[in-house]
């Protein structure tokens, strides 16, 4: 069967790189949005419902963080020519929601 064109000149190590690349950014981008989480409920005074929500917060920055952390290892495990295996659905998500939780309480204590 003849190789499709595009796949020739492909390299199997970048899309693991890439996508490791991705999760590091998106833990990034966690990791602002609870500081500020963090922030907002200190300046705020810390009323009882921001310091649950900041909480809240922290507790799903820490889930993502472990998913994150788990699927960047296994990416860097992976040699040049060998394809990661897929993330399993439960994990997908898992940061999926931890994600979206997130953004949700960090916007409801700004607001």
């Amino acid at each position: 069967m003849p190789a499709r064109e595009g796949e020739q000149g492909r390299d199997p190590g970048l899309q693991p790189e890439r996508t490791r690349l991705a999760w590091r950014r998106t833990t990034l981008s966690s990791t602002v949005a609870t500081v500020l989480a963090v922030k907002t409920t200190l300046h705020g005074g810390g009323s009882v419902t921001g310091v649950v929500v900041c909480a809240l917060c922290c507790a799903l920055w820490l889930g993502f963080l472990a998913i994150a952390h788990r699927r960047i290892q296994v990416l860097a495990a992976v040699s040049g020519s060998d394809r990661p295996p897929a993330l399993a659905p439960r994990h997908a998500t898992a940061a999926t929601l931890c994600t979206v939780a997130l953004a949700v309480c960090a916007a409801a204590l700004v607001l």
